[in-house]
Parts: C-alpha cells; structure tokens; sequence
C-alpha cells in the first residue's frame, strides 16, 4: 500500500477484462484480513482488484490514531476522483466495476444513484450493506437505491446486525438491487463455531457472486 497516495493496483488477472475498484469499511483498512482474503479470492476468479483508502484512513497509517470517516461528501468526492484514476489506467477492452466492504459499498451505492456519474462504470458490487445501523431499524441507508442508473449486488450475511434477511424482506428493493444471503455470516461473514462453513467458504461464496454478477455485465 502506497501510503501517500492511498491507491494500489493488483492481482493482473484479466480473465474477461474487468477490473473492481474496492473500498475499505468504517474502521478497518484496505489491507484488514477480510479485504485481503476477499481481493484474492476474485483475483483467483480472473478479476483484477484495485484496493484504496480514503484519507482519513491513510492519516491513521501515518500517525496510528484512529479517527472516523470524514463526511459522505468528502468519501464521495474522493472516491470519485479514485475512479477517473482507474478509468485512464484501464486496458482496452477492459470494464470497470466499483464497490466495497460496508461504508465503501454504501458510498459505491451512493455514486450509482448520481446522474452525473453515469457511465463511469458498469455496477457497484458490496460486501456487508450497512443497511441500517445496528438495532435502529428507523434509519435505513436504501433512500437512494430508487435513483440507481447502474445494477448493485449485495453479499450479506444472515447474521448481519447491519440488516437481516427478515428486516430487508420488508424494504421492496428495486429491481436494480440483487442481495444474496451468505447462511450464517456476521458482518464479516464469521459464523458461529456449529456453522458447517467457515468464513473462508462464505468469502468463497461471496466472490462467486460477484463473479457471475460482472460476468452478467461483462
């Protein structure tokens, strides 16, 4: 990880030309283990992975002190200027997909419902929605889904306090939205211990979604 520029480009793998963009969560950073074992698990599916961090995380590593996000603009306008950065760097042929790990999809999300985003990219993969936060079921983060111009795909557990199968059931996604359910993962995809999978296979699953979500679009 460059720490100045908070940008990395790995895994070459270009099996079918796409490459996804992929942002950190709230509190972890783009090299946490999740992150780590999600971007090989895709590059081993012949994704190319791009990890970055926004700059209140790249302060952290300079400094060790833990701060929060900045504001949903600052996340957004940084996020963004991240994406014209890997549209020039992209192969010809190749497609660009964006996303993230809870926060970072959640902002991924975000810039697929603003109009003056269209066409930078071609769908917006998140790991762990933070549908809500945590037991407050009278803030939904689903506002804008309504304004999607691109399709989103949703790996989430059915453990996650951040939105349950039983509490989305009740939201009417659009139809742009597909959520499939990781049986028995946390936020991270952790299950309980008398789980028959391991948070590895869920991570597995996760990125065979995605597979097949980018294939779809590819």
């Amino acid at each position: 990880m460059n720490s100045t520029e908070g940008y990395t480009n790995e895994a070459k793998n270009h099996d079918f030309g796409a490459v996804l963009l992929l942002a950190h969560g709230a509190g972890a950073p783009s090299d946490s283990p999740f992150m780590e074992a999600l971007a090989a698990r895709l590059s081993e599916k012949g994704v190319t992975v791009a990890r970055f961090e926004f700059p209140y995380m790249q302060k952290r590593r300079e400094d060790g002190r833990k701060r929060p996000p900045d504001r949903a603009e600052k996340l957004l306008a940084y996020f963004s200027e991240v994406i014209e950065r890997q549209r020039s760097e992209l192969l010809q042929g190749q497609s660009l997909f964006i996303g993230g790990k809870s926060m970072g999809g959640r902002m991924a999300s975000l810039l697929a419902a603003d109009p003056s985003m269209e066409g930078r990219f071609q769908g917006v993969l998140c790991f762990g929605y933070p549908f809500h936060p945590p037991g407050k079921l009278d803030r939904w983060r689903t506002d804008h889904f309504g304004q999607l111009w691109c399709p989103v795909t949703i790996q989430q557990g059915t453990r996650d306090a951040f939105g349950k199968p039983d509490e989305v059931a009740v939201q009417m996604l659009p139809d742009a939205v597909s959520v499939n359910w990781l049986e028995g993962g946390n936020h991270d995809f952790l299950p309980p211990k008398k789980s028959p999978f391991s948070q590895d296979q869920l991570i597995e699953q996760a990125a065979d979604n995605a597979v097949m979500f980018i294939k779809s679009l590819v």
